[in-house]
């Protein structure tokens, strides 16, 4: 491929192309083999400018290697059939001006046509505003705006003034484009920040994996996906088994058994099992998909000042006949009526509202924070009680193994070897801490990997050689499987109580042969973060935990935390929620676990650690960046309020506004075009504010 280098950075350089020589689909291509490299970070396309930008690993990668990348996107590949039918042509890009522009030029070319194509022309371009206006004054009334637009342009026509029906009709239409515009900005806006966040999937080299951008994914690769995890792609299965949650597709909760030859579908998640699937829908294309669902049903979780706004719209409209009746009977000045009925409030207050909204979500997309829907928000900022789990999101999700104490002869060796070999199936901290403690040690595991059955906030259950293992929390182990409790166990439970720690217990054929002791630091920015939200108007901030008491009273301590409850399972959560509701809080939880998925479904605002698991960020209403960690619920809490405070403030200027037009039009200090004109910018200038930014540096 010809290339310039238009500028570089360490770890940013931009790349510009012959666009006469490669086509928008070859872009794609070449996009979509960059990304797939080692030590690119983010690779972007701009087919106006003919460019990419890319960011790279500076450690990794240097200038050298980028335009070494270039020279090697040859025919060989651009021009490979296979290849370029494994990436979707890119859309043209709309422009706004352009479109303008055409409008315009046509509106008045018309005016040097003969008399009866005029005639024909305008009848044709009036019509469908004026029976669109019957159609919904018989459908929804008559006091919609779509009902003021055909009652100004037919009273034009009625005085014989066509020229400004067909003014009118074409400003009507200038301010409809705009706005069209306007709303599908802000809603790819959002669509490209939600997608900038950069999923990653095991991309299946030969006996190979690598862990590449979702977006880099083609049709025909082969990835791997485990226990836990969604499915990224629409695809089928080449090898491997498993069960597969598919309730986000069919609405059937019981998982299904997928195998070689079987079907699966993005979105769905791998409850049980390995599956390594082939790609049928390119993972971009399912992703934007699944993101273009998202934010569609986001429109339907409106908050409560975006419902009060179009409400108050619709009241207003029978105020514009009113005074346009009151305005034809004292003036007899069809031009005043007019202009009466130019100006409504339907128009920006209906725009407006759900603008600010999508700018919010896009607003918290940039800080790494994913919003299911403006209600959320809302709830967010008026909530007055948040439940905290404890491991992944009170604490660092870095938990480390302290001691190891054996029985029944065991050695630590064995004993630490078992337990990574059950825990290095799943995901969960406590269990990572478990397998990098053996890896640490250089502790292998046994050949022959254990086929193991996860009891959610309980512990792992499975057979190796013919007996059963158990691992698991103090009830599980003790109290669910009857394991026998070996002498001087109170003392160790008082000791790790004394020193904040949490046990996790190894069991063979009901026997303990282990005690592992874990330490998870409370991440640094909690109390400070307790403190904000204390400031914010939280009245309760309660820790809920399925830790032992020691580990559970020292973390609430630290943190600042009003109350805590150890020793939970996930039900408990679910009914501490579900009591706080009854009582007339509005409740937020937080957490990133398997376990704590029940709690955020029934919380008025779910929400979910950056490094949750899969099922809990399907189920949770908010995703907080990793990267942030709880200072993303402060900035979730802060920005529902300025929303809400922006829908409410753009509200009272758009009344103020536009009913400074109307009596203007009412006097005649305005024609009918001029209060179109007038209106259509008014609405276009509230929609701009209500992009703006509502977070500053200081929060």
């Amino acid at each position: 491929m010809d290339f310039t280098v238009k500028h570089s950075l360490p770890g940013r350089i931009r790349v510009g192309y012959d666009k006469t020589k490669v086509s928008r689909r070859q872009a794609a291509l070449a996009h979509s083999l960059l990304s797939v490299q080692e030590g690119m970070t983010d690779v972007r396309v701009n087919y106006t400018t003919a460019s990419f930008l890319i960011y790279y690993d500076s450690a990794k990668l240097t200038e050298k290697h980028i335009k070494a990348y270039f020279l090697a996107l040859s025919g060989k590949y651009l021009n490979n059939q296979e290849m370029l039918d494994s990436v979707d042509e890119p859309a043209e890009q709309e422009s706004l001006l352009f479109d303008l522009a055409c409008m315009t030029v046509w509106h008045y070319l018309k005016q040097l046509l003969p008399a009866p194509v005029r005639l024909m022309l305008q009848i044709y371009s009036l019509a469908p505003r004026i029976l669109k206006g019957l159609g919904v004054a018989a459908t929804e009334g008559p006091f919609k705006s779509e009902v003021l637009d055909a009652a100004a342009i037919s009273m034009a026509l009625i005085a014989g003034d066509n020229k400004t029906a067909s003014n009118i009709n074409f400003l009507l239409n200038i301010g409809d484009t705009i706005e069209e515009f306007t709303k599908k900005k802000s809603y790819a806006d959002l669509a490209d920040h939600l997608l900038s966040q950069n999923d990653q999937v095991q991309l299946v080299e030969g006996d190979n994996e690598r862990t590449v951008p979702l977006k880099a994914v083609k049709k025909g690769d082969i990835i791997a996906v485990r226990t836990g995890s969604i499915i990224p792609v629409d695809g089928s299965v080449v090898r491997g088994e498993g069960l597969v949650n598919q309730a986000s597709i069919t609405g059937e909760p019981l998982a299904v058994e997928k195998r070689e030859g079987g079907s699966v579908f993005a979105g769905t998640i791998v409850q049980e099992g390995e599956l390594f699937v082939e790609v049928r829908a390119t993972g971009s294309q399912t992703k934007v998909q699944n993101i273009l669902t998202m934010i569609d049903n986001s429109q339907q979780l409106k908050v409560s000042s975006q419902v009060r706004s179009e409400r108050l719209a619709d009241s207003l409209v029978k105020y514009n006949f009113l005074l346009s009746l009151v305005t034809f009977l004292v003036t007899r000045d069809m031009s005043k009526v007019m202009a009466t009925l130019m100006v409504d409030y339907s128009c920006a207050m209906k725009l407006v509202s759900p603008i600010a909204v999508l700018s919010a979500m896009k607003e918290a997309a940039e800080n790494g924070i994913v919003v299911k829907g403006g209600k959320f928000l809302e709830d967010a900022s008026r909530a007055d009680t948040v439940v905290f789990d404890k491991t992944g999101t009170l604490t660092a999700a870095a938990p480390h193994l302290e001691r190891v104490r054996c029985f029944g002869g065991r050695s630590e060796e064995e004993v630490l070897s078992v337990a990574a070999c059950l825990e290095e199936h799943f995901a969960h901290p406590i269990a990572t801490a478990i397998v990098k403690a053996a890896e640490s040690r250089g502790i292998l595991h046994p050949e022959r990997h254990a086929k193991v059955e996860y009891i959610v906030a309980h512990g792992i259950a499975t057979s190796l050689d013919g007996k059963k293992l158990v691992i698991g929390s103090r009830h599980f182990v003790f109290d669910d499987e009857k394991v026998e409790k070996p002498e001087g166990l109170e003392k160790i439970q008082k000791d790790a109580l004394k020193n904040g720690e949490s046990l996790l217990y190894l069991a063979e054929e009901k026997k303990l042969i282990g005690i592992f002791s874990i330490n998870d630091p409370v991440r640094e920015d909690a109390p400070h973060i307790i403190r904000k939200l204390h400031w914010s108007g939280i009245q309760n901030c309660v820790m809920i935990t399925g830790d032992d008491e020691g580990a559970a009273k020292n973390a609430a301590k630290i943190a600042g935390i009003d109350h805590y409850i150890s020793r939970a399972l996930p039900e408990d959560k679910f009914n501490y929620i579900e009591e706080q509701k009854k009582q007339g809080h509005t409740v937020i939880m937080i957490g990133d676990g398997i376990n704590d998925a029940p709690a955020l479904a029934a919380a008025d605002t779910g929400i979910a650690m950056g490094d949750c698991a899969d099922i809990t960020g399907e189920t949770a209403d908010i995703i907080l960046s990793s990267k942030d960690g709880l200072e993303g619920l402060y900035k979730t809490r802060v920005l529902g309020r300025r929303l809400m405070e922006k829908i409410e403030s753009n509200n009272r200027g758009i009344v103020t506004v536009n009913t400074s037009f109307m009596l203007l039009g009412l006097f005649g200090a305005i024609s009918p075009s001029l209060a179109a004109v007038l209106h259509n910018a008014s609405t276009v200038a509230f929609s701009v504010s209500a992009m703006q930014p509502v977070l500053t540096g200081d929060d």
